[in-house]
């Protein structure tokens, strides 16, 4: 299957018709920024995190995204129930795992995750990555201090372990599945400025992925398409803040020549 710029716009417009809901049991720091820009691409955002509601909530979502950045014991109770809904009704399960490395509880929090039901797409920064696969991979706070490219044997045996695509953020984006692997450039120096941008892909996947014809394909389409919006951000940006306010505006006023005057996607052997 090729994607293109073609195919990745398609999807966004699926994204405008279809307006999927997508649940999300996230972090406090990042709720209102994701939420928003599910808004803005098209999808119906809905924050919800008490365990008693969260099995109800996976049965009327199209996609499940689920984001340990503030951790605590009732949140991760409801993750596994939410999980484990979303696995035995066949829906897909986009995972976060916000700082792992960082501290043991994070790490093997992600680790019992996985082994609850295999994600559909774990996305997470290059040292999270490498975090979940060896115990001497340092997390600067939620920061990566590995680069991409050295996460990609990780991201390999991920895949290949839990039958899932996974997806390494950055200055480049990568994402591998099985012997696919696709290399993404897109992006904008201030990206990194702003709290909460890998959440906001995160969240972007389960959007792309309830309407996509593979997971490979809608986590490609959601980095590119975050990407983008961030390049068109910029051009009318002051610093962080505004480019906040623009990237909301990018992903809401995005056209398929965005796409194909922009697309930087290379597909590796």
């Amino acid at each position: 299957m090729t994607i293109d710029a073609h195919r990745i716009w398609l999807d966004v417009e699926k994204i405008r018709q279809e307006s999927p809901l997508i649940h999300n049991i996230t972090n406090y720091v990042v709720m209102n920024l994701t939420a928003n820009a599910l808004l803005s691409i098209g999808a119906s955002p809905v924050m919800a995190h008490a365990e008693e509601e969260v099995a109800d909530m996976v049965k009327i979502a199209s996609a499940l995204v689920i984001n340990i950045g503030t951790l605590s014991e009732k949140w991760v109770n409801a993750m596994q129930r939410a999980i484990r809904q979303a696995k035995a009704l066949d829906k897909p399960i986009i995972l976060d795992p916000v700082g792992a490395g960082a501290t043991p509880y994070r790490t093997e929090t992600t680790r019992h995750l996985l082994e609850e039901a295999p994600p559909t797409i774990l996305r997470g920064n290059a040292s999270e990555i490498r975090a979940i696969v060896t115990i001497d991979t340092k997390t600067k706070g939620v920061d990566s201090i590995t680069t991409p490219e050295a996460a990609l044997e990780a991201a390999r045996y991920l895949s290949q372990q839990y039958d899932c695509v996974v997806c390494i953020s950055g200055k480049t984006d990568w994402v591998v599945q099985g012997n696919q692997l696709i290399k993404i450039s897109n992006g904008h120096p201030l990206m990194p400025r702003v709290t909460g941008l890998g959440c906001t892909a995160t969240a972007l996947c389960g959007a792309f992925s309830a309407v996509s014809e593979s997971a490979f394909q809608a986590t490609v389409g959601a980095m590119a398409t975050l990407g983008i919006a961030g390049e068109l951000a910029a051009q009318n940006a002051n610093g962080p803040a505004s480019f906040q306010m623009h990237l909301l505006d990018a992903l809401y006023n995005l056209k398929e020549t965005d796409f194909t005057e922009r697309l930087k996607l290379e597909i590796v052997s």
